[in-house]
């Protein structure tokens, strides 16, 4: 740049009074001398592609950001820009694809400039109707789910295909305690694992009488089920912790028979005696009577291992009550079980205005071997050991 040459600033101001007046051709000079003085300067080749957008002149627009990208790739305007000139020059489809990469580097919300929340939305909108149409598109293409076999395999090629085209996420076991590695990420286990079901579901009769007589005479040993100490964080807790909106009543605790509650709901601790309960001193099984308030909602979280998974039994049902388990939400039927997975995301809502009561008990999982489940409850043993020496 010669003696007494305006500066790239000065030239960048200059071109953006121009524009201000609509003197587009004396901008775009502009703009090619701050280029020239500065070509590796992002911002000199955004300001030129807007002027090229603003004159209809898109492939010149286009190239200008690719010039922009091509110094700075995580340029979050530059990719949003692209991504509005590509969906008007080659249609929705191909800027889809633009727009992914934008909104992942978009800023926070409350970060995010006034000017820039239309466009942003826009991104959002076009990317959600790309990935909708690709998962009608590839679900037509593939054929119909049902002929992929069993209900496990069915259910596996329905979410494939929306974990393909974007709609869904992959859910995978999150324990918070023991992760049991080469063990499926089964969100709702199929029935015909669980022999023992149908005499489950035959006994809800009884076991909502002996329910009904503990919710008369033993509510107030109904304890909060989310109990932190004080010094703990309570992070997505916060509304349940020490609360009595979501509170259970134990028959078995941690491994450890409580007794009183079996001896008063004698037919239900017997039916659960013969069932292949998760057996794990020190740790499980568990077995309660879960009761969840009136419009209550238990957030996502996950549970502690995958060696083990977890049964409902719905007893009270009010009304509409909803549960989540990673991309799969199922409404609670009385007298109709399910075994889950409680390592994958999951969250619970009880939609009606009246007390929801469910039995939830954990048992094996049924794709470990008999020696596996012996050295499991050895490995856990010996964690509580090491760090209690």
């Amino acid at each position: 740049m010669g003696q007494g040459a305006p500066s790239p600033e000065q030239l960048l101001a200059d071109a953006a009074a121009a524009l201000q007046r609509g003197d587009r051709a004396t901008a775009l000079s502009l703009l090619s001398a701050a280029e020239a003085a500065a070509p590796f300067d992002p911002h000199v080749k955004m300001q030129k592609a807007l002027v090229y957008r603003i004159s209809g002149a898109l492939p010149a627009a286009l190239a200008t950001l690719d010039e922009a990208l091509a110094l700075d790739p995580y340029n979050f305007l530059a990719l949003l820009s692209k991504g509005a000139v590509t969906e008007r020059l080659s249609g929705e489809r191909l800027a889809a694809r633009i727009y992914e990469n934008a909104i992942r580097l978009a800023p926070s919300e409350e970060n995010l400039p006034p000017n820039l929340k239309a466009p942003l939305a826009r991104a959002r909108q076009v990317v959600a109707e790309t990935r909708t149409a690709l998962a009608a598109f590839l679900a037509e293409q593939v054929g119909p789910v049902a002929a992929a076999g069993s209900e496990l395999a069915q259910g596996r090629l329905a979410e494939a295909i929306d974990i393909y085209a974007g709609v869904k996420t992959a859910y995978v076991h999150e324990p918070l305690l023991l992760h049991y590695p080469r063990l499926p990420a089964i969100p709702f286990y199929p029935r015909d694992l669980f022999p023992w079901l149908p005499e489950l579901e035959a006994a809800t009769p009884v076991i909502q009488a002996e329910l009904a007589r503990a919710l008369k005479t033993r509510m107030d040993a109904f304890a909060p089920y989310i109990a932190f100490p004080p010094e703990a964080p309570v992070n997505q807790w916060e509304a349940l912790n020490h609360s009595r909106r979501w509170s259970s009543l134990f028959l078995w605790k941690d491994g450890q028979r409580q007794d009183a509650v079996c001896d008063a709901c004698p037919q239900t601790a017997a039916l659960l005696a013969r069932l292949p309960l998760a057996d794990q001193p020190g740790f499980a099984p568990t077995a309660m009577f879960s009761a969840l308030a009136a419009n209550t909602h238990i957030p996502a979280h996950t549970g502690s291992t995958n060696v083990r998974l977890l049964c409902h039994l719905p007893l009270v049902l009010p009304g509409p009550a909803r549960f989540r388990v990673g991309n799969e939400v199922r409404a609670w039927q009385i007298g109709r079980a399910w075994v889950f997975d409680d390592t994958l995301e999951h969250e619970a809502w009880n939609d009606a205005g009246e007390l929801r009561v469910i039995l939830i008990f954990d048992v094996w999982n049924p794709y470990l071997e008999p020696g596996e489940r012996d050295r499991i409850n050895a490995l856990m043993a010996a964690r509580n050991a090491f760090y209690s020496a």
